[in-house]
């Protein structure tokens, strides 16, 4: 059985153009990369988005650590907008590691 979220895709959608970066919370095993990864992503697909327009960065992995903090990735993107005059969407991810 799959949960639609559709409450959560529809925010999403409608400000995705805000020019404001989003930032998915919740707990543990909630669904926010099901939501990101699985709903949003199919959405921009099936409205044309190009999926060399969507980037994502595992920041959990070594060579993604200069990443870590948004500024540069914000920096990074105005760039290549500027450059290429296209939307982009990128997609951020870090695992929690669980202690105990």
């Amino acid at each position: 059985m799959e949960i639609k979220r559709e409450k959560y895709l529809n925010d999403l959608v409608n400000r995705m153009h805000n020019g404001m970066i989003k930032v998915i919370t919740g707990i543990r095993r909630c669904g926010k990369s099901y939501l990101l990864f699985k709903i949003f992503k199919k959405y921009l697909l099936e409205q044309g988005v190009p999926e060399s327009h969507m980037i994502e960065i595992e920041l959990d992995q070594r060579k993604n650590r200069k990443y870590f903090f948004l500024i540069v990735i914000y920096k990074i993107l105005l760039l290549i907008k500027s450059k290429n005059n296209i939307t982009l969407f990128v997609f951020c991810y870090s695992t929690s590691k669980r202690q105990g």
